[in-house]
Parts: C-alpha cells; sequence; structure tokens
C-alpha cells in the first residue's frame, strides 16, 4: 500500500514532540522585522514578541515560495509516497495556492486541502491525518477524516487591540468593525472563511462574559478536544483552561501561538480551538 505522508504550513500551533512522533512535515513562513529576515520555524517562544514590540514597524509575513513546495514535495514522494499537504485558510495567507502551485511543479502525487482554520484548528487536522497515515490508511480515507475533523471544529480568537490587524491589512477582512476602534476588546470566530466579530467591549469583564456563554454551549454538546493558544503572558490562558478541562476528557493544549498569527493580533491575544464529536 502506498505510504501517505502529511505537509503542513509553520502557521500551525503544535508540539515539536507531536510533529517528531508522527512525521509531520512543517514548511516555515517568515517574518521581516525591520529588514531583518527571519524563519518563522527558528523563533523560540517568547523571541518573536520581545522583536515586534522593539521593532520601528510592524512585521511583514510571507508565504513559503511555491519553488519549496515543489522541492519538499519531490524530496518526500522519492520512495513513492502519497503526499496530503494541509494548510491555513485562503482568507489569512497565500500559502494554500502556493502549495497548489508547488504541487502542480512537482512530479509527486499531492492532495493540497485549505484547512479553513490555522493554530491549533489547524493542528486537529494535521495530526489526524498523520495517525491514519501511519495507520497505513489511504490518501481517500485521511482526507474525508480531515473533512469531518474540519466539520466539526470552532475557531474563537480574542485580541486586545485592533492595531496589528488594521496596520497589517486584515480589517478587511474583518466584518463590521471599524477600524477606529482600536483599543477594544473583540471576539471573533472563522467562520466561512472569515473572521466574523461576535463581542466587543472594553474591560476584561468582555473576554470573561463570553467565555461564560461558550461553557453554556459546551455543556450541551459532546467534546472531543479543546487547544488554548496566547500571545504574550499565559496567564489568561491558563485561567481558561482550568474553566474549560471538564468539558473534556483529553488534556487541553495550552500553547504560544507563532509569529504569524502574533503579527496580527498582536500582544494579550488568544484562542480557544474546540473540536466536538462527528
Amino acid at each position: 500500500m502506498t505510504q501517505v505522508k502529511i505537509v503542513t504550513d509553520s502557521s500551525v500551533t503544535i508540539e515539536p514532540e507531536v510533529v517528531k512522533e508522527l512525521n509531520i512535515t512543517v514548511v516555515p513562513l517568515s517574518v521581516m522585522i525591520d529588514s531583518v529576515l527571519y524563519s518563522d520555524a527558528d523563533l523560540e517562544e517568547g523571541e518573536f514578541l520581545r522583536l515586534m514590540k522593539e521593532s520601528k514597524n510592524l512585521p511583514k509575513t510571507s508565504q513559503p515560495p511555491v519553488g519549496l513546495f515543489a522541492e519538499i514535495f519531490d524530496e518526500l514522494s522519492k520512495d513513492g509516497s502519497q503526499i496530503l499537504a494541509i494548510h491555513m485558510s485562503h482568507a489569512l495567507s497565500g500559502t494554500v495556492e502556493a502549495a497548489r502551485q508547488g504541487a502542480s511543479l512537482s512530479t509527486a502525487n499531492v492532495t493540497v486541502l485549505d484547512s479553513s482554520f490555522t493554530d491549533q484548528a489547524l493542528k486537529f487536522q494535521v495530526v489526524e491525518a498523520a495517525k491514519l497515515a501511519q495507520e497505513g490508511q489511504n490518501i481517500e480515507t485521511i482526507v474525508a477524516h480531515v473533512e469531518e475533523v474540519k466539520k466539526n471544529t470552532e475557531l474563537y480568537i480574542g485580541v486586545s487591540t485592533l492595531e496589528n490587524l488594521v496596520k497589517g491589512g486584515r480589517i478587511g477582512r474583518v466584518t463590521g468593525l471599524l477600524s477606529s476602534l482600536l483599543n477594544i476588546r473583540v471576539v471573533m470566530q472563522m467562520k466561512d472563511d472569515e473572521l466574523q466579530p461576535i463581542v466587543k467591549g472594553r474591560g476584561a469583564k468582555t473576554f470573561k462574559k463570553w467565555l461564560d456563554e461558550l461553557v453554556s454551549t459546551l455543556s450541551e454538546r459532546s467534546v472531543s478536544e479543546i487547544g488554548i493558544s496566547y500571545s504574550g503572558t499565559r496567564d489568561w490562558a491558563e485561567e481558561m483552561k482550568e474553566i474549560l478541562q471538564p468539558f473534556v476528557e483529553k488534556p487541553i493544549s495550552v500553547l504560544e501561538t507563532g509569529s504569524i498569527i502574533q503579527t496580527h493580533t498582536g500582544e494579550n491575544a488568544w484562542a480557544i480551538l474546540v473540536r466536538y464529536e462527528s
């Protein structure tokens, strides 16, 4: 049976040991900070946020080159393996399109999927795909399961300022928000490849009130897994974990999100990623 290898991009928030254990290939995006180019994969925890605070301008992120994807696909397929590449939403980056172009230049048998998400919501799909690949499942079975995971996943993100979203040009993709309201707390949901604001207000109570509403929802549904990501200090993330852990058997991963996401969310942002049972 033909082996399937899993590829994703560095917008995924995932434990390094999981990447190694499941043999996942992570293609790095890059970020430029005051004319210095960094690979997303080379930045240690907390390092990017420090560099962003010290920089004169908002960092600029860039997707992997098409040629890099082609090279990686060719290398991975040398043993006859098929490749399943799962990437962040096209609404956030051109990475998935670059992967498709790279696949067309490659001699490999590559299937490219748009996860419609990023961060740990992307991780849910990638990890499930990698587990099935290790079990020897065929590409059709894996893709069908990934689509099921996607359908049952929700991504929520909270930001304490809209400044980075405005500067980075992402505010146009956040419907219903005024760019002049920079210093408000906003909770958004990634839905239909679009960031949709669901709560906005001033003060920490904005986030806590919304969390109470999420808890009510979780108590009515069967939850498979939850992830929590953060930018800045992890205090609020840990507080959220303590509140949400009773609703899911699997331990909740609390991880710092990568530089690609932090560039647009700024400091003191967080995300809750929920996957429900099918």
